[in-house]
């Protein structure tokens, strides 16, 4: 067994780690205010009950009285209303006269209790927010099946996200690996569960339950990166579907060997679409509207439906690009065709309609 060290891994595996000491899987939530502010609000609250108290023993000093030395001074004020929100009660400093117990009864008791539901509601929140969160945790892990892990929240993998929820995948079943907190927080606030780490670690795959995985979708910024987490996954799930992205078309046959069941060559591809529009403007055009999934046109694959079978493909209502039959994808002109057959699959060209949702037979083939 070797170990492969690639430039900049262990400083991505430090950074990963000193994110992971709390939250290493984060569920989408909605925030409405920040912890911090929120205990901050808290206790300026306390501060303000506890600043009245003082004010209304201070304001009645005559009424009460120290046992040290007879009176009550504006330290002692405030020394009482320590003693009493907070229900110590040592008795050095006493209400004695008619006017300063009732305002005992009717105003310190009802501040007292405001005093202490601030405090330990505080306590109880942070425990309960804990409490909850686990248990969050613990039902989405046992929940989690058949659900696409998509390793890398760039312009890629956002695209292929939003490509596969077209068809209507819930975000609930979309897990996404990214090393920085950030894009985590991003991936969350629109509705995703996140991974923080390097997932050319196992340890990180499986806290995206990627041995549970249907689908993985592997875009990584670098090449040497996707080969590795493409082994990772592969060896962790023999049956899922990976599909990676790499910029150099030489690290395609890589990516390959090491399980990946199709590759997408980003910077090939953008030179070809490039090298189609300057030689045809129109052409590109066309091309470009086919990336771009929702608007003008889009290639789908979907099957054939009983009107189809016994037909060629030239006689269907959709433009057919090729037939998937089997293993096998024949081009529409392909003699092997024949007539469809009921098993048979068809991409095709269809216009797409905005707003709508992909039926969940129909696959969308080109993303962004």
């Amino acid at each position: 067994m070797f170990h492969v060290k690639l430039p900049g891994h262990d400083a991505i595996a430090r950074q990963a780690d000193e994110h992971l000491v709390t939250h290493r899987v984060k569920l989408p939530r909605k925030v409405v205010e920040h912890p911090f502010r929120q205990v901050a609000k808290r206790v300026l609250m306390a501060l303000l009950v506890l600043s009245v108290t003082a004010l209304l023993v201070w304001f009645d000093h005559d009424g009460y009285n120290d046992n040290s030395d007879g009176s009550v001074d504006f330290l002692d004020a405030w020394y009482y209303a320590t003693v009493t929100l907070s229900t110590t009660g040592y008795g050095d400093i006493t209400p004695v006269s008619d006017a300063a117990r009732l305002t005992n009864i009717f105003v310190i008791t009802p501040l007292r209790v405001l005093f202490l539901i601030i405090l330990v509601g505080t306590t109880l929140e942070v425990l309960t927010e804990r409490t909850r969160e686990e248990w969050r945790l613990n039902r989405w892990r046992s929940t989690l099946r058949d659900h696409t892990v998509v390793v890398g929240f760039g312009t890629k993998g956002r695209s292929a996200i939003q490509t596969v929820c077209a068809t209507g995948l819930k975000k609930e079943q979309v897990v996404v690996v990214d090393p920085s907190s950030k894009v985590i927080d991003a991936a969350t606030a629109e509705g995703y569960a996140g991974v923080i780490g390097d997932a050319t670690r196992s340890e990180v795959l499986k806290r995206a339950e990627v041995h549970r995985a249907r689908k993985i979708i592997i875009a990584t910024q670098r090449d040497d990166t996707a080969v590795l987490v493409t082994l990772t996954a592969r060896q962790l799930n023999k049956g899922a579907k990976i599909v990676a992205a790499v910029r150099e078309e030489e690290n395609a046959p890589l990516l390959k060997q090491s399980g990946a069941d199709a590759v997408i060559t980003s910077a090939s591809a953008a030179g070809r679409l490039l090298g189609l529009s300057v030689l045809s403007p129109a052409a590109g055009m066309v091309m470009e509207d086919l990336i771009q999934q929702g608007s003008g046109l889009d290639i789908i694959e979907r099957p054939v439906i009983k009107a189809e079978v016994g037909r060629r493909p030239r006689e269907t209502d959709d433009l057919v690009v090729s037939v998937v039959r089997g293993h096998r994808v024949l081009g529409y002109d392909d003699p092997a065709v024949g007539t469809l057959e009921l098993t048979d699959r068809l991409i095709t060209i269809v216009r797409a309609t905005p707003g709508s949702q992909i039926a969940p037979d129909v696959r969308p083939l080109v993303q962004e």
